[in-house]
């Protein structure tokens, strides 16, 4: 990797940067209607691709559960909030990098989009061998802080051990899907995630079937995927004819475009991670039901995660449609986009849910076999308090997405933290040591109500800053308009936080 040489020097860029013809795969336009039909073309791919790689551990624990038992379905889903944890500061920045490009996209600066695409390939890739090294040495240990059960804890390390072996690719895959969702591809991370998807599927039932690993071998099929997940999107990097195209002989990192990503990227890891904080002490405190409720908490955390990530992409959709918009400079476009997205994710969130809780039971029994009846109900009750609501998380994440669109990613952080994180450790370390609350039911409450709070502020905080970019951009002669731009950001996140 070359990390020094600078592609501003080099003229057939200049000429690409130019814009000399029209290319079929130009960088797509998102801040011109009509919105609706647009958001839900854009959408859509989304939607499919992180249900696909949701399935990548649907598929570990389908197999691992069917296959093996309730021990080693209990022995993978543990370590699911932990992964969160620790990773989410990582893909965050990937959020920096999409969000950078969205914006330099709406401004029509080819360069910044070069730029800012080869500083977030290696800092990828910088990121992956950090996670390596902490995940493997940590994993015995980290298992250990969760009060992870001792019958599945020898299991779950060696999953985790696995999984982060090969972080790298699973990074450097986050990145580019992230760069081409900004870019307005939403169409080859679907292509990509699909290819990967059946592989997975097919070297879990050979490595357990055919070969009697278990945790191990669907952990190694995860990897395999993934990784071909990656080459396959680096490789469409490098064939694009725009500024999006990836050039490893270019790879660096640019500071200004560092700083940049950090703006953005930074706040939103953070509170990624301090969001999984507050999920991994509710695993623990799952954790201490026993194994039987927690391979029935696990099966149906799986299942609500199809109905999230079907929200979450209408997340990435406002956050790149506002980004583009925020950088064109086009602030009465925001508002519709932000209407259109709270309206659809709504409505996705609700059917979804109430269609998961209508068939629970059958759902459930595809991750539990012959498992006690206490597994089925904890499973269920989760399913009717967490699951069943889940558009109020829907519509915090949407609210969140266009802060992060605006350039303003430190004041949802700060506001994540309190609503979700701080309401959730209050009640879990008060209410919950209490005998009546004690239950698994009590410990499931503390989500909808920390949505409900978090989407309030961050809905204030939105309005705050929408205004006040307007404001400001009104406000300045055309000729401070351009130094402006780059600082006014900064300055509104500031005076927010």
């Amino acid at each position: 990797m070359h990390l020094s040489h600078s592609p501003t020097n080099q003229p057939h860029l200049h000429l690409r940067w130019g814009r000399p013809k029209k290319d079929k795969e130009d960088l797509a336009d998102l801040t011109t209607g009509p919105f609706l039909p647009k958001i839900i073309r854009y959408t859509v791919p989304i939607i499919l691709t992180s249900l696909l790689q949701l399935l990548f551990n649907a598929a570990d624990l389908i197999v691992v559960g069917q296959t093996c038992g309730e021990r080693y379905l209990g022995a993978v889903g543990a370590t699911g909030s932990l992964i969160n944890l620790i990773v989410n500061l990582f893909i965050g920045l990937s959020v920096g990098a999409g969000v950078s490009i969205a914006q330099c996209i709406g401004a029509k600066d080819d360069e910044g989009v070069h730029k800012t695409l080869h500083t977030a390939i290696p800092t990828a890739f910088i990121g992956g061998i950090i996670l390596t090294a902490v995940g493997v040495l940590g994993a015995r240990t980290f298992l250990g802080w969760m009060q992870t059960p001792p019958e599945v804890i020898d299991l779950s390390t060696t999953y985790l051990k696995i999984y982060f072996s090969g972080i790298i690719p699973i990074l450097l895959y986050n990145y580019g899907s992230s760069i081409l969702r900004a870019a307005g591809d939403t169409k080859s991370p679907l292509v990509f995630l699909t290819i990967a998807g059946v592989l997975n599927v097919g070297v879990n039932l050979l490595f357990v079937l055919q070969f009697g690993m278990d945790v191990d071998g669907v952990a190694w099929a995860t990897v395999l995927s993934q990784t071909v997940a990656c080459v396959l999107v680096l490789i469409r990097l490098s064939r694009r004819k725009d500024a999006c195209r990836l050039q490893w002989k270019k790879l660096r990192i640019y500071p200004a475009y560092f700083a940049r990503i950090l703006r953005v990227g930074l706040p939103a890891g953070l509170q990624g991670s301090l969001f999984s904080i507050s999920n991994v002490i509710i695993q623990s405190s799952v954790n201490s039901f026993g194994d039987v409720v927690l391979s029935g908490n696990t099966a149906s955390a799986n299942l609500e995660g199809f109905v999230w990530v079907s929200m979450n992409a209408f997340h990435q959709s406002v956050m790149n449609f506002i980004g583009q918009n925020r950088g064109a400079k086009k602030y009465d476009n925001i508002k519709k986009i932000l209407v259109i997205c709270l309206l659809c994710v709504t409505v996705t969130g609700l059917v979804l849910g109430v269609t998961v809780n209508l068939l629970s039971r059958p759902l459930l029994s595809i991750y539990l076999t012959d498992a006690p009846e206490l597994a089925y109900r904890s499973g269920q009750d989760r399913l009717l308090l967490v699951c069943l609501p889940y558009f109020l998380c829907g519509i915090m994440d949407v609210m969140t997405g266009a802060l992060r669109g605006l350039g303003c990613s430190t004041p949802p952080m700060l506001i994540t933290v309190l609503g979700v994180c701080g309401s959730r450790l209050l009640y879990i370390y008060t209410l919950f040591r209490l005998e009546p609350f004690h239950n698994l039911r009590s410990l499931m409450f503390t989500y909808p109500m920390s949505w409900i709070l978090t989407f309030l502020a961050e809905l204030i905080c939105f309005i705050f800053v929408w205004r006040k970019m307007k404001r400001n951009e009104q406000s300045a002669s055309p000729g401070e308009q351009g130094e402006q731009g780059e600082q006014e950001t900064i300055q509104t996140e500031e005076k927010t936080a």
